[in-house]
């Protein structure tokens, strides 16, 4: 019998020790945290990806009643940049989130945010690592009002992921 361990690097920031591009995207993901529909599991997510190109593409989560036919922030912003920007690399996602354990939906405050960053589902995580191997890696940026954790790339998520596509 082997042995394999996997590491990841995740390296840990406050919000205001990252440099002012990564604020601008950070920021975008929690503004979308305001769009999302998610009228079931009130758990609102925002993302926001950089464009090679320096635009910034964002999405929210959608749910619906018909589970699982909504979808998630980070896919809802990735498929509008893969078509907005065909054949264009993405270079970094920013991904916030807020609850409310009651039905009070007003504008969330800052308090309403994660204390420590959310990281994306797996079906996201394989979405994404789908852009990386066309384009080259995706750093990944996860918000929390306590601390940011910025990981190298999506398949730092992901290290035994299906590649094989």
């Amino acid at each position: 019998m082997k042995e394999k361990e996997i590491k990841t690097l995740i390296k840990v920031y406050d919000y205001e020790e990252l440099s002012a591009e990564d604020r601008e995207l950070v920021d975008a993901a929690k503004a979308m945290t305001r769009s999302s529909y998610a009228p079931y599991s009130r758990f609102h997510v925002g993302a926001a990806i950089r464009m090679d190109g320096g635009e910034i593409v964002t999405g929210s989560n959608q749910e619906n009643a018909a589970y699982p036919s909504g979808t998630c922030a980070e896919r809802t912003a990735a498929y509008w940049a893969s078509a907005q920007y065909p054949g264009v690399a993405m270079k970094k996602i920013a991904i916030a989130a807020w609850t409310r354990l009651h039905k009070d939906e007003s504008e969330p405050d800052e308090e309403c945010f994660q204390r420590l960053p959310i990281s994306p589902c797996g079906a996201c995580r394989q979405a994404l690592l789908e852009y990386e191997a066309l384009y080259g890696d995706i750093e990944v940026i996860l918000y929390g009002l306590d601390c940011v954790y910025v990981l190298p790339s999506v398949k730092s998520l992901l290290p035994l992921s299906f590649t094989e596509f």
